[in-house]
């Protein structure tokens, strides 16, 4: 194959990734955020089957089905002081709106909410940043909350460990997420209706 013929495969290669990667939806958020985070899905095809397991140490989190990835994404995890709950659990309850029941922020959302351990334990969007900093919650980029919560259902297996098989595969290319620079929404917003309207189309804000 001659250099521009090599050249031009290698583009069309890279096009047709970067639309799987997409999964046909539009990011939005800067870059390195977790709003600009879509992660590519693989629909199950027993969904009985699907389970999810969380590396503490790497924050990642891994949709699988058998052997087989369906969705990987970075997430953020409990402090040392405030650890995720590290063992076997099932989906508890599943709310794509529900809101913080307690002091401080009370009403903040907690959107995508999928319950585990007890009822003060879920995984949901919130801010993802590349070091343990929840009280015990897993945080997951917003869109990947939305996707996680069509895979799942009430009793899918969840299994939380300090490293999982696909951490030094799979887990070690997906991106570093920091959240930290970006600036809090205004609580008028937050507690507004419409943060579940723009959350339903992955999206959040001015993100």
């Amino acid at each position: 194959m001659n250099p521009i013929a090599k050249i031009l495969s290698a583009a069309a290669l890279a096009a047709s990734f970067s639309l799987f990667s997409s999964c046909g939806t539009t990011t939005t958020g800067k870059p390195g955020s977790s709003f600009s985070y879509d992660p590519a899905v693989t629909q199950p095809s027993n969904r009985s089957a699907v389970r999810v397991a969380i590396s503490t140490s790497a924050q990642r989190m891994y949709v699988v089905e058998g052997d087989k990835v369906l969705l990987a994404s970075p997430c953020s995890v409990g402090k040392a002081s405030t650890p995720t709950p590290y063992g076997n659990h099932r989906v508890l309850s599943k709310n794509k709106h529900r809101r913080r029941q307690s002091q401080p922020s009370r009403g903040y959302p907690m959107t995508y909410w999928m319950s585990f351990h007890s009822p003060s334990y879920g995984m949901h969007w919130g801010f993802v940043k590349p070091y343990p900093c929840t009280a015990g919650c897993v945080r997951l980029p917003l869109n990947t909350a939305r996707k996680t919560f069509d895979l799942v259902r009430v009793g899918t297996r969840i299994n939380i460990s300090r490293t999982q098989p696909w951490d030094s595969t799979i887990g070690a290319t997906l991106p570093r997420l920091d959240d930290s620079p970006l600036p809090n929404p205004p609580m008028s917003y937050m507690l507004s209706n419409k943060v579940f309207q723009d959350s339903a189309r992955g999206k959040l804000w001015n993100f």
